[in-house]
């Protein structure tokens, strides 16, 4: 708890003064046809995230802290280098590789497996990372998206450490929450700075760690993946739809379920609280997995596939119900 709360009380603290020198290195992202937004704005502003998180994992300490660490300082560190120079594709994404396999070496070689299982574990868990960074890059589009996601993934994540008496789980849960909450003032009404790619890549990989290590720990699968399903379910959705419609998939779009409704005229803050609420929804169904009963547990996993569902099919519902409304 004292990790969680220096780290929330950093960032605050270092917020306005990152602010400050982001517009002085003129790392500022303008407004074009994919973006969501009108105004010019710094972007880079989750660096004292990266930074409160790394401190907070090197205070709990251990073998999974030791892998946070360097899951988050390194995908951080490349996030700052493509919000401050850009790199070329085929970089970022030979770099995110790197980082993946590092700290995923670093997560599993607890396990005392063989040589080979080994190798399959930390491959499983490398693509897991690398996917999961992206895809919570992909879905930081709107104000105060990540960093509500975030909270909500630290809240379960926290929960599960106390639940099975996992000091690791339990403060860098505390400390995602300290840091999102803390950034939210500065991002979720007026954004007056972006997370950036150092802060969607920082937050990315700290919650698919916590993720992994939750798995490691054989907790539940579905209370494992609950905050994160929504932005895996949109990704996945759009990537594939992206393909079949026979688009150039690698390059930037804004067609993602959340900005679709962006696109109907919804406000940031309304699709921020929809997405966090269907999110919430999705983590408590997870949670049922824990009770130890199939049928609440099947039950549970159905309802929460259909609230996905439902979610990922809502722009075409809500664009055939919006004309019968308006006449109305």
């Amino acid at each position: 708890m004292v990790a969680a709360a220096s780290c929330g009380a950093f960032v605050a603290i270092a917020e306005p003064v990152t602010i400050m020198l982001l517009r002085r290195v003129a790392a500022i992202d303008a407004p074009n046809v994919r973006s969501s937004h009108t105004v010019a704005t710094p972007r880079g502003g989750g660096a004292p995230i990266a930074v409160g998180l790394v401190a907070a994992a090197l205070v709990i300490g251990g073998p999974a802290a030791a892998a946070f660490a360097i899951a988050v300082a390194a995908f951080a560190a490349i996030g700052f280098a493509d919000d401050l120079a850009g790199l070329p594709v085929s970089r970022r994404l030979a770099l995110q590789a790197a980082a993946s396999v590092v700290a995923a070496v670093a997560l599993v070689r607890q396990l005392g497996l063989s040589p080979l299982l080994m190798a399959s574990a930390a491959l499983l868990t490398a693509l897991w990372v690398a996917a999961f960074v992206n895809a919570f890059n992909f879905m930081d589009g709107v104000n105060g998206i990540s960093g509500a996601h975030a909270i909500i993934g630290g809240i379960v994540y926290a929960c599960l450490g106390l639940w099975r008496s996992d000091l690791f789980l339990a403060g860098t849960g505390c400390a995602v929450i300290a840091c999102a909450l803390a950034f939210l003032p500065w991002n979720a009404v007026r954004a007056r700075v972006f997370l950036g790619d150092v802060g969607s890549y920082g937050l990315g990989a700290a919650l698919a760690v916590l993720a992994a290590a939750a798995v490691i720990h054989r907790v539940p699968v579905e209370a494992v993946v609950g905050p994160l399903a929504l932005y895996v379910a949109d990704t996945a959705w759009t990537l594939q739809r992206r393909i079949r419609s026979g688009e150039r998939w690698l390059e930037a779009h804004r067609s993602h379920v959340y900005q679709q409704w962006g696109d109907l005229g919804w406000s940031h803050q309304r699709v921020t609280t929809l997405t966090a609420v269907a999110s919430a929804a999705v983590s408590l169904l997870g949670m049922a997995s824990l009770s130890g009963h199939i049928a609440v547990r099947s039950a549970a996993d159905l309802a929460a596939i259909g609230l996905l569902a439902a979610y990922l099919r809502s722009p075409a519902l809500i664009g055939r119900l919006a004309p019968q409304l308006e006449r109305a």
